[in-house]
């Protein structure tokens, strides 16, 4: 195993474990990407292996073009879903899917997620919308998710799951969390009587302060 490929591993090994532990999918499903520093190449889960047992090796190493580099495992089917969204995004650096359940509640209704939670705006840059339906693992998919990302750093893939985009996989995992808190209360606050979405110009504001103000700098 090369060296230089063991940090980004581990951390998307780590990033796969807490996913797990949270319950933001359940047995193999989902999967997770991030590109690795100072190369044209991006890091992989592989295909149909629990997510706590998956080990350095497992983790693949793929140019931009789906050549494998560098792993001992088949990688994940959606491989090309990532690699379409790191092509047209060079913003983002990692990627986490997930198969979560109200995400999946949204996903089989085909219904978006509102802008109408200050987080949720804030960190994703608004609604989160619904891909067109492609089968799992088709290139289409990844053509479909890169329209329902604009944007964005989340969407929802149409009778599958949350897709979320960001510039590192800390962040990346904190945007899934997010916005299956926001799916939820979603579904919670249509039973009370409907949503209230924010006004694109208080949207367009939380997304600046996110971006340039908040935290420590």
């Amino acid at each position: 195993m090369h060296i230089k490929f063991h940090k980004i591993r581990e951390a998307v090994i780590n990033t796969g474990i807490q996913m797990l532990n949270s319950q933001l999918v359940v047995g193999t499903w989902g999967n997770i990407s991030a590109r690795v520093p100072d190369a044209d190449c991006i890091a992989i889960t592989p295909s149909g292996v629990d997510y706590d047992t998956i080990t350095p090796e497992g983790i693949i190493i793929m140019d931009m073009e789906g050549n494998i580099i560098d792993g001992n495992m088949k990688p994940s089917i959606e491989y090309s879903l990532h690699l379409e969204v790191y092509k047209n995004r060079p913003d983002v650096n990692a990627i986490v899917h997930t198969h979560s359940t109200y995400c999946t509640a949204m996903a089989i209704a085909r219904k978006s997620i509102p802008g109408a939670a200050e987080d949720l705006v804030q960190i994703v840059g608004g609604d989160v919308k619904v891909s067109k339906y492609a089968l799992p693992g088709s290139k289409e998919l990844g053509k479909e998710v890169v329209v329902a990302l604009k944007d964005r750093n989340a969407c929802i893939l149409a009778n599958h799951g949350c897709l979320a985009a960001g510039k590192d996989l800390k962040e990346t995992l904190k945007i899934a969390f997010v916005v299956e808190k926001t799916a939820k209360a979603t579904i919670y606050a249509n039973m009370l009587g409907g949503v209230v979405e924010l006004d694109q110009e208080d949207i367009d504001f939380m997304r600046n302060f996110y971006l340039n103000k908040y935290g420590q700098r």
